[in-house]
């Protein structure tokens, strides 16, 4: 194309924009006013659309992914992130000096700050999300319940008046009828919501509620709604533009929670009907069009077991869990985002939209489930993740060696899957966790991997009490199978042997059999004796090594009698082993005097 076709060309686009109300924009530089997963995220999608990306970090990220990744990276500032990622004047100062023409907020942090969001539209800043005024609309529960109940948008019967005395909640509480939620109007994330279900505890779980708002949100205004007993979760992603075009891209379940938090999420929603998924959605686009908005969304709607659904409150920012959406819809939803903010028209209509098949999102958290998910920090010793495809793919801001901070979020990653049907999504879900490998902290891993394999979860039959019903399922005791000892003992053996040959190479007499130190003697089997700690549990391993190459392992009352080799497989090493021909492999890794097996 020459230049002056490319001149006119250019033309009649930005005529045509003008046409349409709206002036395009074209978008060379974003800054991504965040850290972690999604700003690795965001920088990928720009950097395949020729995008140069700025990067902010903190003190405690100077080393992290997203600053290597960038063309740029600016400090904003100590660690906590009242004192960078969420100082304004810093990050509208940075972008002007980069020469950023947009801010993407990613989640969390400013992504729905109203003031922020006005501060690039007085700078002209093109900040890639809502207008401040949906994100003030849809920020405030209560405006957003009258907003959505003036637009035809189903909502649950609540109060979500001024009078906020103990006795006027409690009043509204009895009339709506018990069990009732008590909800901070600027919650999120779970916060400052509490269930009374019955009279008794109101005013307990009121205080409960009241004290949390504050201390998370400055503000302890509440609303108090009929509460939906075993509910699901299920929402709808939206996008708008500027030219008034609105669309759905189908729902995602994210009933199954901890603490009021998405942990695994499914697109599309289990067991909805064609006619639910269809009025959800429209309900989901008439939320949108009440608010004028523009870009990504997402409207939370609550679903009770008739698939009776009810607005529960509209995200105005891309989600965490967005590329379940992603997969199933073949879209990158960043990219429409940054189409968007440059004025463009979406790229589609409702019609163009297909939905395909079935996804799963794990988030992988550095957490323990055995102490209520207590989040925990430190460094990844070691990491090795799942090998990606168009159908396995992984979001992360983490290497291995770096640290999960303690003043942050402590997902690890996102493990996304996808396939043609619900049952063999999950079968790829599962088989990628248990293929999943990080040392250093707890994680849930292993939760995940219970969860997915759980019948009623694999049936479908998710709700937000789903942890809590299965409790006991979900939180089985893990002991260490005979096998996998044997596979341990005989790893350790192997790789002893296998570094005494790498030694023996350097050496005048690299055949000398006293570097085999194996514990040979004349006329005699040679015997190891492997001292292993499995827990709290010390273990005495005796190993004879057969004249016809197997071993014999023997430790408490077992006895096996089987072959074991080393396989290097790329950057892992393997453990097979056959014992009563049943032949096993797994995954080794040692750490100092720790050795770490990874059974399938």
């Amino acid at each position: 194309m020459s230049k002056h076709t490319g001149f006119f060309h250019n033309l009649n686009r930005y005529i045509t924009q003008r046409r349409h109300g709206s002036t395009y924009s074209p978008i060379q530089k974003i800054l991504i006013a965040n850290r972690g997963e999604i700003a690795c995220r965001v920088i990928k999608t720009a950097r395949s659309l020729g995008i140069k990306t700025v990067s902010v970090f903190s003190d405690a990220d100077k080393n992290a992914l997203h600053v290597a990744m960038a063309d740029e990276a600016y400090n904003i500032g100590p660690a906590a992130a009242n004192q960078s990622y969420l100082c304004q004047d810093k990050i509208m100062t940075i972008a002007k000096q980069s020469g950023a023409q947009a801010i993407h907020p990613g989640y969390g942090f400013l992504s729905e700050n109203v003031e922020f969001a006005e501060m690039c539209a007085r700078e002209g800043i093109i900040f890639i999300g809502p207008p401040s005024s949906a994100i003030r609309d849809m920020g405030i529960k209560s405006t957003s319940k009258y907003i959505m109940s003036a637009a035809g948008v189903p909502v649950i019967e609540g109060y979500h008046g001024e009078d906020q005395s103990d006795a006027r909640l409690k009043k509204e509480a009895a009339a709506i009828g018990y069990p009732v939620m008590i909800k901070a109007v600027r919650g999120g994330g779970g916060k400052g919501m509490r269930i009374a279900m019955t009279e008794k505890e109101f005013d307990g779980q009121l205080e409960s509620a009241r004290r949390e708002a504050m201390k998370s949100f400055g503000d302890q205004v509440m609303l108090v709604e009929k509460f939906v007993e075993r509910p699901r979760h299920v929402e709808v992603q939206v996008f708008g533009d500027k030219h008034g075009n609105y669309v759905y891209l189908f729902e995602r379940d994210c009933s199954v929670q901890r603490r009021h938090q998405k942990i695994i999420e499914e697109a599309p929603a289990p067991g909805l009907t064609e006619e639910t998924r269809k009025k959800i959605g429209e309900a989901a686009v008439r939320a949108a069009k009440a608010v004028n908005y523009v870009g990504a969304g997402t409207v939370e709607f609550i679903m009770d077991k008739h698939q009776q659904f009810y607005f529960m409150e509209m995200n105005t920012r891309l989600q965490v869990e967005h590329p379940v959406t992603e997969m199933i819809t073949g879209t990158d939803l960043v990219h429409w985002q940054i189409k968007v903010a440059s004025g463009e028209p979406l790229p589609v209509r409702q019609g163009d939209i297909q939905m395909r098949g079935h996804a799963f999102e794990a988030r992988i958290y550095a957490e323990d489930p055995n102490n209520s998910f207590m989040p925990g920090a430190g460094p990844l010793l070691h990491l090795s993740t799942p090998e990606t495809d168009a159908k396995t793919r992984i979001d992360t801001g983490v290497r291995q060696g770096d640290e999960v901070s303690v003043h942050y979020d402590p997902m690890i990653a996102k493990l996304v899957v996808w396939s043609e049907n619900r049952e063999s999504a999950l079968r790829r879900c599962r088989a990628a966790l248990l293929d999943y490998q990080v040392l250093g902290l707890n994680t849930n891993i292993q939760f995940l991997t219970d969860l997915a394999k759980h019948p009623e979860f694999m049936a479908g039959n998710v709700h937000t009490d789903f942890i809590p019903q299965h409790q006991s399922d979900l939180f089985p005791v893990h002991t260490t199978s005979a096998t996998t000892i044997c596979q341990a003992a005989m790893a350790m053996v192997l790789r002893q042997k296998h570094v005494r040959r790498e030694l023996a190479k350097n050496t005048l007499d690299q055949f000398s059999p006293f570097w085999g130190c194996d514990a040979m003697r004349l006329n005699q089997n040679s015997t190891r004796l492997v001292n292993l700690m499995d827990g709290d549990t010390e273990l005495h391993i005796q190993i004879v090594t057969n004249k016809d190459g197997t071993f014999t392992v023997s430790f408490e009352k077992n006895c096996f009698n089987l072959t074991a080799s080393l396989e290097q497989e790329g950057e892992r090493t393997y453990v097979v082993t056959v014992i009563d021909g049943v032949k096993t492999r797994a995954s080794v890794v040692q750490l100092g005097n720790s050795l770490h097996v990874f059974t399938t």
